[in-house]
This record gives structure tokens, C-alpha cells and sequence, in this order.
């Protein structure tokens, strides 16, 4: 059976431009009609707002990279996983120094300077817009913190690099059991669909998962369903190729 989806954002439901396509948001919606569909990326809370939105999804969505999980309608968390306090000063702190752009997330909003950063509650830090050594140079410098968990992520609308931060234990797949039981479904009855590395473990968790196209071999290896790329519309693909037939078809059995 499956009971819901779960949907990356970049590179997924949308492409470089950063523009959902009318077939993508036409399929999206024919989905939506039959099951709970939600947005997960590793974006700030208004970004996801605002996609999800636009798509007329209602069910909670993920965002800051599984970090929380928030109303679409009022745009409240309903739920978060905050890094501890020191550790998040400690990243803000050497990104700063190395002149590393950055942004930090948090219940309110974000920030994208040092000020005022003892006065919130970073729940996912992003050091933004690095090529892909300097991206590994971060990884690699963080990586033996032990209440960490970091994860490097492409980023299609400028083809740089991020590192994204949050609490150990905290991924896509983290708050999508988070999610599914908010929603009252398992996990393995979840289609999932992602293009990058922080889609993984989301993929590996639920029932069936799509890659996109040109998601990294990682993705693709355990995929059940690679699509096209998100420049051809490829989630539209997968949703009237894949996942509608096995939907509809599930439903008459169990009818």
C-alpha cells in the first residue's frame, strides 16, 4: 500500500530555476486528491511554506533537512530537534572566521550573521555556496563531532555546494517517522522521491523510492524508480508512471 509521499524540493519537484512546472504541480495534485503529500528539504521553514502552499498540500512538512516539521496552513512548527547550544555556536563561529557564507535556522526564522546568535534555537546550520573541495574541506573538519550529523548537498540553482548541519540522528528519514506518525501511516507504506545526498537515508527508510534522473549512483542504486531529471519533468513522470498505477491499483484491491 501506498499511504503517503514525501517530496525533496530542489532538484525534485523543482529545477534550476527554481519554478515548479505546470505538469509537475498538475501531477502533484493528482496525488495529493488520493494521499497525504509532503515537502522534504533541507530548506528554511518559508521556503517550504511557500512551495507547499503553491501545491495546495496540506499535510505537516519537513524542513531544515528533516530538523522540523511545520503546518503549511499557519506556518507553526509542530515540531523540532534543536542542536545543542555550544555546538551550533562553535560551527556559526568557524564558518564566520573562514568567511564562509552561511545560514542558521531556528523555530522564528533564520540569521545570517553572528548577531544575536546566543538569543536563538538553531535547529540547522548551512554553510551555503562552496565548490565541491571546499564543500569536503567542511565535512571533513567536522566530521568527529560526535553529536553531529552533517551531510553535503548540491545545490542545482547556482551548481555550488553545501554542508548542512543538524543534531546527530536528525536526517529526512529522521522526521519522516516523525511525520508518519503524526499522520497515523508506517514508513514502509511512504513512497519517497529525492535527487541528492541528504535524500538518501529518506529513501532507504520508506517503502518505495524514486531518484531523479541525475541523482548521485548512491541514490539510483537503491531506488526502485529513477526518473527522468527535474529539467524534464520528471517527477510528473513518476507520479503518472510509477507511483498513480500502483496507488489506484491498491486501492481497487483493497475495495
Amino acid at each position: 500500500m501506498i499511504r503517503a509521499a514525501v517530496l525533496d524540493l530542489d532538484g525534485t519537484i523543482m529545477g534550476r530555476d527554481e519554478k515548479v512546472s505546470a505538469r509537475v504541480a498538475a501531477a502533484v495534485g493528482r496525488l495529493r486528491e488520493l494521499i497525504p503529500v509532503s515537502i522534504a528539504t533541507g530548506r528554511e521553514a518559508n521556503h517550504a511554506v511557500e512551495y507547499a502552499q503553491q501545491l495546495r498540500l496540506t499535510a505537516p512538512q519537513i524542513c531544515d533537512g528533516g530538523a522540523a516539521i511545520l503546518n503549511p496552513g499557519n506556518k507553526d512548527p509542530v515540531w523540532s530537534a534543536p542542536l545543542e547550544a555550544q555546538l551550533a555556536r562553535k560551527i556559526i563561529h568557524s564558518l564566520h572566521d573562514n568567511g564562509t557564507e552561511f545560514i542558521a535556522t531556528h523555530p522564528q526564522g533564520s540569521i545570517e550573521t553572528i548577531d544575536g546568535l546566543s538569543e536563538i534555537n538553531v535547529i540547522r546550520v548551512s554553510a551555503l555556496d562552496m565548490d565541491e573541495e571546499s564543500a569536503d574541506q567542511v565535512v571533513v573538519q567536522f566530521q568527529t563531532e560526535p553529536e553531529l550529523h552533517l551531510v553535503k548537498v548540491y545545490l542545482p540553482y547556482n551548481d555550488l555546494w553545501a554542508v548542512d548541519f543538524t543534531k546527530i540522528g536528525v536526517d529526512k528519514a529522521a522526521g519522516t517517522r516523525r511525520l508518519a506518525q503524526m499522520i497515523g501511516v508506517e514508513v514502509g507504506d511512504m513512497v519517497a522521491a529525492g535527487d541528492s545526498y541528504n535524500d538518501l537515508p529518506l529513501l532507504t527508510a520508506c517503502g518505495l523510492a524514486i531518484a531523479m534522473g541525475n541523482a548521485p549512483q548512491e541514490l539510483r542504486a537503491v531506488a526502485d524508480y529513477v526518473a527522468p531529471s527535474a529539467e524534464e519533468d520528471g517527477l510528473a513522470v513518476a507520479i503518472d508512471e510509477f507511483i498513480l498505477p500502483r496507488l489506484i491499483s491498491s486501492q481497487r484491491d483493497c475495495g
